[in-house]
């Protein structure tokens, strides 16, 4: 069974390289939807494959990151970096060019890393990420599955090279949270009473 989980945010980038010259030279932003879509042949003790209350947690924390943020690609010009960087408090510089497709990959590694480390605690088996999917426009839309984003032919793509802004990380439930998944730390889904 697969379970779907939509999320949405609204971000700034520039997509360097694009064919469209308004994608490729000017600084433009969407407003993206995200779904994150989980699958298992299993059902926990409250007869669901995960329960979506959890996900409010570290998986809403990483997405909601880039909302109203700018990202940037750490292989742009080190100028324009540095100064989105003096004028936005909220940014994200990813090792890959911000394009749907490269969204849609960093959100699977995100979210995969996420319930690699999670404790289940409801009698949750085997769920496992799907797919990501990242709405760019209402037309539009790049879905990325575990062979995607781990495809050297696609590009590398590092956690432990993706910045997240101090503003970002000071909005997180967890302001260490980015650092127990970089460091292999296990997160524990409360025990609801």
């Amino acid at each position: 069974m697969i379970i779907r989980k939509l999320y949405k945010f609204e971000n700034a980038h520039i997509v360097r390289g694009c064919s469209t010259q308004r994608c490729s030279q000017n600084v433009h932003g969407h407003s993206y939807q995200v779904e994150v879509l989980l699958e298992s042949n299993y059902l926990d003790h409250g007869q669901m494959v995960y329960d979506f209350g959890l996900m409010k947690l570290s998986i809403k924390d990483m997405i909601d990151s880039f909302d109203h943020a700018i990202t940037l690609w750490s292989g742009d010009e080190h100028e324009y970096i540095e100064s989105m960087k003096r004028y936005s408090s909220r940014y994200i510089v990813l090792p890959v060019s911000p394009s749907a497709e490269q969204f849609a990959r960093v959100i699977y590694l995100m979210v995969e890393r996420i319930m690699e480390l999670t404790n289940m605690q409801n009698g949750e088996r085997e769920v496992k990420l799907h797919s990501i999917i990242v709405h760019e426009t209402q037309t539009g839309y790049a879905q990325a599955f575990r062979e995607d984003a781990h495809s050297p032919l696609m590009g590398e793509i590092a956690l432990g090279e993706i910045v997240f802004s101090d503003q970002i990380r000071s909005e997180w439930s967890d302001s260490t949270i980015w650092d127990k998944l970089l460091n292999s730390e296990s997160l524990v889904n409360p025990v609801r009473v």
